[in-house]
């Protein structure tokens, strides 16, 4: 029996957490509720959208003024009064009247972006300045501005006493105090390029969401029957709205959003390329670890057995073989069930004063130069120096050796990892590269970090079901700040514009796609007769094939507490 999707409240619910996908929209940049139905803008095509979020049924409420809202940005609405931003002007027009005739509010000197009204004050967003300027309502007069917390386009929203931002560049959406302007807290977006955000309460349940509206384009394979070969790379826009489910800890100074279960396997193939004989032989892979923003459900062995150890703290599956020879074959490794999260630290400057001392085992190996650093060569020590200058806040020092790499070094894959001081004077590097690099300043400048890795399951969080392979394995690092603990710093995705500004959005922070496992020791070694075997000798590349999937079951969202 089909059920009745128009009547059954029950499926009303669920549908209000869904993704929304208008009908017909090709880039939606703005949306706002009016009610129940929820209005949003394509900028390309200059429609002023009415959407059912349950349905997706969509409707133009602007056909005889379309071209008015072509490339428009923000989207607000304030009682009968719909507010949007194009170019460097912002507008209003009334809802009840349904005309849409623009009437002009006020005209910038660059570009406007975003813009939401409270009351008897209205905010725009500005990228060329930065800023996120305050206007009154009344008189149009500027009344005060507020640095904008990121480098992208952003759009915004007003709930009480805060204000609500979102970047595209820093695929953020921030929480300020409407009346200061200062950050309270920030959550990552499970998808890249946010262009749009509003809240809504069910009136029958009195449960909030927050959406977030993407735009953006994707690459396709076209069939097409006129071309030879008949198979293209086209790209074509994408753009949908998506609930943003997030909670901040204040206590634990960092924000969860979005979050999935995950199965990932890793597996290997023995297919030794070259003649070899091993006794007693044991093969350490590590396994999922346990964090903040990921927790192990469950873990079971694939092919063969394992027994299960711990070192410094990692949890490591063991493989054991009398004997291994390049007549064997075998697969052998490990299933894990996951939960994934996004996360944001929020921690300042002024929190890493006076910090307490570094523990001395923290000195004695998150300082020294234990794999391949370079530390000891004239570049390297040069580097250090001019990446802080004369800072000396630790955070500050973080920051400031993060963006003195991405200012030196342009990402690209090579086939093996040269030491920092080789990288460096190259200026390309891959992502153990930026990485190294890093270590390398940081550690010479006393702040103890460390390697993380190992995989990134591919950023598609709407294919649920399907197993997904990620290209490249992948590193990042952790910083240590004394007092706090552990915090997670990406090696090379925020170096994405040429020059800076570099967005912050993975400093201190990491998307649900991480998969997080060998924490300050190596991912896979093999031991032989109680023997590590070195890499020089024996390459685990030329003994195995690895298989790396995952498949994302099911969306989730941060418990409160």
């Amino acid at each position: 029996m089909i059920p009745d999707l128009t009547t059954s409240t029950s499926l009303k619910n669920q549908l209000s957490a869904k993704t929304i996908r208008p009908i017909a929209a090709t880039s939606i940049h703005g949306i706002a509720f009016r009610g129940d139905a929820m209005l949003a803008i394509d900028a390309k095509n200059g429609y002023l959208l009415e959407i059912d979020p349950s349905t997706n049924n969509t409707k133009i409420l602007n056909p005889q003024h379309w071209q008015d809202f072509v490339g428009a940005t923000g989207l607000a609405v304030a009682g009968d009064v719909l507010w949007f931003a194009t170019e460097e002007s912002v507008y209003f027009c009334s809802l009840v009247e349904g005309d849409f005739t623009p009437q002009l509010f006020v005209r910038l000197s660059y570009p406007a972006n975003g813009v939401a009204v409270w009351e008897s004050t209205v905010y725009v967003t500005c990228q060329k300045t930065g800023d996120i300027l305050v206007f009154s309502r009344e008189t149009g007069k500027q009344i005060t501005r507020f640095y904008a917390p990121g480098i992208g386009v952003e759009n915004l929203t007003v709930k009480g006493e805060e204000l609500w931002v979102s970047d595209t560049l820093e695929q953020t959406v921030y929480c300020l105090d409407r009346a200061t302007g200062k950050v309270i807290f920030s959550v990552l977006t499970p998808f890249e390029s946010p262009t749009g955000l509003t809240f809504y309460i069910d009136p029958e349940t009195g449960k909030e969401a927050l959406y977030v509206a993407y735009s953006h384009w994707e690459p396709y394979i076209r069939d097409n029957p006129n071309a030879e070969p008949e198979r293209e790379l086209q790209y074509r826009d994408r753009t949908f709205i998506h609930p943003l489910h997030f909670h901040y800890y204040p206590d634990k100074r960092y924000a969860l959003s979005n979050g999935y279960l995950v199965e990932m396997s890793y597996v290997e193939e023995l297919a030794p390329l070259d003649p070899i004989e091993l006794n007693n032989l044991e093969w350490r892979i590590a396994l999922p670890a346990e964090t903040p923003r990921q927790k192990v459900r469950k873990i079971e062995a694939i092919g063969l057995p394992f027994t299960e150890e711990i070192r410094d703290g990692q949890r490591v599956a063991v493989f054991k073989f009398d004997k291994l020879t390049d007549r064997d074959r075998h697969i052998f490794g490990w299933k894990a069930l996951l939960e994934v999260w996004s996360i944001k630290y929020r921690l300042k400057p002024k929190d890493c004063e006076d910090l307490p001392e570094l523990p001395e085992e923290f000195q004695s190996r998150y300082l020294v130069d234990n794999d391949d650093l370079a530390m000891d060569t004239d570049i390297i020590r040069r580097a250090a120096v001019e990446a802080i200058g004369r800072e000396t806040n630790l955070l500050r020092k973080m920051y400031s050796i993060r963006n003195y790499v991405y200012d030196r070094l342009s990402y690209g894959i090579k086939p093996h990892i040269d030491t920092p001081d080789i990288a460096l004077r190259r200026g390309v590097g891959s992502c153990g590269e930026y990485l190294g690099v890093l270590l390398a300043l940081s550690r010479l400048n006393g702040i103890a970090c460390r390697t993380v890795g190992r995989y990134k399951c591919p950023p598609y969080p709407l294919q649920r079901g399907v197993p997904l392979e990620p290209d490249y394995n992948h590193v990042w690092m952790e910083f240590y700040l004394p007092g706090f603990g552990w915090l997670p710093m990406e090696s090379n995705p925020d170096d994405m514009v040429e020059g800076g500004p570099y967005p912050t959005r993975f400093f201190m922070g990491l998307a649900w796609y991480h998969a997080e496992m060998a924490k300050g020791i190596p991912f896979e070694t093999l031991t032989s007769e109680g023997v590590l075997v070195p890499k020089e000798k024996v390459s685990i590349g030329e003994l195995a094939i690895n298989h790396v999937q995952f498949t994302l079951l099911e969306e989730l969202e941060p418990e409160e507490g």
